[in-house]
């Protein structure tokens, strides 16, 4: 199984955190499955920004950015060249260091 590795966030992940997660899964679900509360306002479904991540290692082993997410990706908060939408980017069988943006572009957090 890869794994995960969360750099360090002050709210979401303080101390940072190793997930082993399956292949196939997207970066979202498998933050959240392991207690990390990514902020995903549209319900994963490609709507918004707010569940945006920059993947540090691991970044070509993803899946391809669909023209929808890369359309969103403009409006993210600090974007770089390594930017996803957490819920699109799906996890293969490389290893991923994932760090989550201090800012989204929600003006209220969700809670879900």
């Amino acid at each position: 199984m890869p794994t995960i590795i969360v750099l360090p966030h002050v709210d979401l992940a303080p101390e940072g955190a190793t997930l082993e997660v399956p292949v196939g899964i997207s970066i979202c679900a498998a933050l959240l499955e392991n207690g990390i509360n990514i902020e995903h306002a549209c319900d994963m479904s490609c709507a918004c920004t707010t569940c945006h991540c920059i993947v540090r290692k691991g970044f070509d082993s993803l899946n391809e950015v669909a023209e929808c997410e890369d359309d969103l990706l403009d409006r993210a908060w600090g974007l770089e060249a390594q930017s996803r939408l957490s819920c699109q980017a799906i996890v293969a069988r490389e290893d991923l260091t994932v760090e989550i943006p201090k800012y989204t572009v929600n003006h209220a957090k969700e809670d879900h």
